[in-house]
Formats: structure tokens, sequence, C-alpha cells
């Protein structure tokens, strides 16, 4: 099935999957997206059709209801923990205004979404991180709802599929969202320990607390080509080390130089990956016949 018969008209600017280093360029034709990295006008209807992937590789932004809509079999999607939603623990000035108007914008109530899919007839436990609420910025309910989802599966023995992109942890909830990172770990060190898969899908880009939890503990880690994976920012690190940094630093491809990341993979061909290994790794009750 095509990228845009998937997909549900998009409702404002921000669900068009652009990134603000990108011109949208008007034609007499139609609308088109010109490529950050290469320059490349991409019209819209094509760039639906490619899964908002520029003929260069670059990945454009898409929401998680975009990215759950490729990667899981169509109807299989059923969402869990929907009702979790941020609240203002510390009464951090304008946080609430702030939640109201992300959620307004997003049209999602909380930056990750959960739930139960198939993938190419595989059953698995889904979270998937929103880029259009806060950044998919990690506070207290991000926390809840994927230790919930790898709680659930451990139950159940899946294996977890988490796609991230985040800006790290919530600053406006202070010391609570810290908290998540050490609470969404052990619940990964759970499933793990009872011998379940975990794959992580690294987007651009997944940073801060997130990056130094639940994002980089996946049994095998895949990247989108080009996404920045780091902790600190780039100026951050140059300033404290005083070093130039090398050209590309934090960005995928290096860190699968490193041994960081297993393999890089383009959007188009992440669910036929992502197929294979749920094939090679399925539920284990399944295939130990427990049930």
């Amino acid at each position: 099935m095509a990228f845009n018969q998937k997909f549900r008209k998009a409702k404002n600017e921000l669900e068009k999957g652009g990134r603000p280093t990108s011109k949208r360029v008007e034609s007499d034709v139609e609308m088109a997206e010109t490529c950050p990295q290469c320059g490349l006008a991409n019209p819209i209807s094509q760039l639906w059709e490619n899964l908002y992937e520029c003929r260069c590789g670059y990945c454009f932004r898409i929401t998680a209801r975009q990215r759950i809509a490729y990667l899981a079999d169509a109807l299989s999607f059923t969402e869990m923990f929907a009702e979790i939603e941020s609240k203002d623990p510390i009464r951090f000035p304008g946080y609430a205004d702030k939640l109201e108007q992300n959620r307004n914008n997003s049209r999602e109530p909380e930056a990750v979404i959960t739930g139960l899919a198939e993938i190419g007839g595989h059953e698995c436990a889904l979270f998937v991180m929103e880029p259009y609420f806060m950044m998919g910025s990690m506070g207290a309910a991000v926390g809840e709802k994927i230790t919930k989802l790898f709680e659930h599966a451990l139950e159940r023995s899946l294996p977890v599929l988490g796609c991230t992109v985040s800006g790290g942890a919530r600053m406006q909830e202070g010391i609570i969202s810290l908290m998540q990172m050490a609470k969404t770990s052990a619940a990964v060190k759970r499933h793990s320990d009872a011998g379940n898969l975990y794959v992580t899908l690294l987007t651009d880009p997944t940073t801060g607390g997130v990056t130094a939890s639940f994002a980089m503990l996946g049994d095998i880690l895949i990247a989108e080509p080009g996404a920045t994976i780091g902790f600190a920012g780039a100026r951050v690190v140059e300033q404290t080390v005083r070093k130039k940094l090398p050209r590309g630093f934090q960005k995928a491809e290096i860190l699968q130089d490193h041994g960081f990341v297993d393999m890089i993979i383009p959007r188009s061909k992440q669910r036929q990956i992502i197929v294979s290994i749920l094939a090679i790794h399925p539920a284990r009750q399944r295939r130990a016949g427990e049930i």
C-alpha cells in the first residue's frame, strides 16, 4: 500500500513532517520541501510516496502516528496507557500552558505513544516518541508509559520495539524527569533478564537523558541515516574538552564506526529489517509453546 494512502491528511503544518531547516517552495504544480542536505526540492506527493525520505537519503521528520502506520501491520496497533498525561509537579512557570499548547499543536496527549502491534505478523510491544510534543522530551508521564509497556511485555514475553526521538529529560519537571532514567532502565533490565528482545530505532535527534537511559539499552540498535545521537550537545562537549570536534560528531555514522550503533537503515527498508529481526526472535511464549 502506498505511503500516502496509509496516513490521514495532515491537519497542521507540524504534521507534514518538515524540519525548521528545510524550506517549502511553491510552484505552479504543487508544494515542495527543499532537502537541507542536498538542496533538492521534493514535491509533497513524492515525499509521501517515499516515506518522507529524500533521494539523497535524508529523512524528514514524521509524526509518531505516521511512523506507526508505516511500521505496524494495517489495523493491528492497539494503543495502551493513553490516559497517562503530564502534570505540573513542581509548578514550573508557564509549564501548564506549554503542555496545553503542545497537545493542541501535535494533537497528541503526550510525547510518546505506547501499545501492542503486529509487524509482519509478529506480535510485539511498541512505543514511538512524538517529535512535535516538546521534541519528545521525557517527563514523568513518558517514563511511566514506557515502564508500564515493558512490564506488560514482560508479563506476556513479548519483544519490544522502541522508536526514539527526544531532546532529553524535561527540565520543567526537574529531578522528577531525571528519575525516569533509572525507572525506565530498570524496566528494560527486568525485561531483558527474562530473555526478551528489545530493538531500538534511533531517529533524529535522540539526545540527553533518553540517550543515557532506555534509548541505548536495546539488544539491537538501528539508526536512521544522519541522525544526531548523543548526550550533551556538541557545543557543550567542545567547550568542556577544549578541542575541536570531528566533522559529523554525534551522527549515526560515527556512532556505528565506534560500535555504539549496530546498523544504519534507510527509512524505506526499516520495516523489512525489523520484520526479519522479529522473525528470528518471536514472542518467547509462542516459540516455547507456553500457551
